[in-house]
């Protein structure tokens, strides 16, 4: 009885909802609203445009940072371990492959916005 009281209760509320979206005024939308955006470009030029391969740089130095952390983040539990140089290692063994990719991307000359 309790849940057939709850669920009329949520098709009521549900209907009056749905009923006063359509009697509510509605808003005309000017045409800045109605423009799609872009990630800061205009959408409305040429769609040939070439992309800088810099912004590409930071979105791929962005993902390679997230997956540090998604790396990092189980080192906590394995403090737990009986041998505590095996969270050491474990721990110095990603933190040196990130350098390492760091320090290479840097002597490449990925990390010049300039070029």
């Amino acid at each position: 009885m309790n849940f057939l009281l709850m669920l009329l209760i949520s098709f009521t509320i549900s209907g009056v909802l749905i009923t006063l979206s359509f009697w509510l005024p509605q808003t005309t939308p000017d045409t800045e609203k109605l423009s799609p955006y872009e990630c800061g470009f205009d959408p409305l030029g040429s769609a040939r445009l070439p992309f800088s391969l810099h912004f590409f740089l930071v979105a791929i130095l962005f993902l390679l940072f997230d997956l540090e952390i998604a790396l990092l983040l189980p080192l906590p539990w394995t403090i737990n371990l009986p041998n505590p140089m095996t969270t050491l290692s474990l721990t110095l063994m990603i933190l040196t492959m990130l350098t390492l990719g760091l320090i290479y991307e840097w002597k490449q000359g990925g990390l010049e916005w300039t070029s």
